[in-house]
């Protein structure tokens, strides 16, 4: 494992494998764009879905969908196993290893979801995804409690993502090429699109510890069931919008990570 997290790290493993990974952003990007059009479409009256399911099941019925869907599996999964390894890459400290392998753990999913698209299987939507993962954990001793701290938790994911947008944090994964400098446009694209999935997750996060507060797992949302509270909210289609735009500025930020990502 040691030799495998350091090739990782260094981008040495043949190319293959790290092209593979840069492949995953890109796919990521996609996805982010397809949800940020839904999301939009949402926000201007639509009854579309904006879940990662379903943005998957809209390329996947596009010509030569399943291919790119079976791509899309092969680049995600690459690059939960590039993360994987970075999490257990010699002098990493505790918290680098967390966030490496809650990112694998995210991407392996998303691989997952891809595969299962491409062979026919929908399967759940966000929402119901969110809801039986809070009535598996309601079962438990102090379920409850549990299903707080998956709020809790997500809402600091949430912080953390407007942080990092704010204060530009994201460049610190990235890395100008040779001879070049990263683009304003990089700047800016990543600022909004980091700031606005950090809106998305808080209000995930706050259904969370709603559905705790109420011993009501139903209450417990994904993506779809955020943007559906926030079209309730004061000013909610405008909101819903802007969120829209900014899932898919973060989707084009993606694509430029693709190609300038320290890995």
């Amino acid at each position: 494992m040691t030799s495998a997290t350091s090739s990782a790290r260094s981008g040495t493993s043949g190319d293959v494998w790290e092209k593979a990974a840069r492949a995953g952003y890109a796919v990521s990007g996609v996805l982010h764009l397809v949800l940020g059009f839904l999301i939009v479409r949402i926000g201007l009256g639509s009854n579309a879905e904006a879940d990662q399911t379903h943005a998957l099941a809209s390329v996947g019925d596009n010509p030569a969908g399943t291919v790119v869907l079976w791509l899309a599996a092969v680049a995600f999964l690459a690059l939960g196993l590039w993360q994987l390894a970075d999490a257990f890459r010699a002098g990493a400290d505790g918290k680098d290893r967390a966030k490496s392998a809650g990112k694998a753990v995210m991407y392996v999913a998303l691989a997952f979801t891809a595969a299962s698209v491409a062979m026919g299987s929908g399967g759940k939507n966000g929402d119901q995804q969110a809801q039986g993962f809070a009535a598996t954990l309601m079962e438990a001793p102090a379920g409850r409690a549990l299903v707080g701290a998956v709020g809790v938790g997500i809402i600091g994911a949430a912080i953390y993502h407007v942080v990092k947008g704010a204060r530009k944090k994201f460049l610190e994964d990235l890395k100008a090429l040779p001879g070049r400098e990263l683009g304003t446009g990089v700047l800016w694209l990543g600022r909004v699109g980091y700031i606005a999935k950090g809106v998305a997750l808080g209000v995930v996060g706050i259904l969370f510890v709603s559905a705790a507060l109420t011993a009501n797992a139903q209450k417990a949302k994904g993506i779809d069931g955020a943007v559906e509270w926030l079209l309730g909210a004061p000013g909610g289609p405008v909101v819903v919008v802007l969120v829209g735009l900014g899932f898919a500025a973060y989707g084009l930020y993606s694509f430029a990570r693709a190609r300038y990502a320290r890995m």
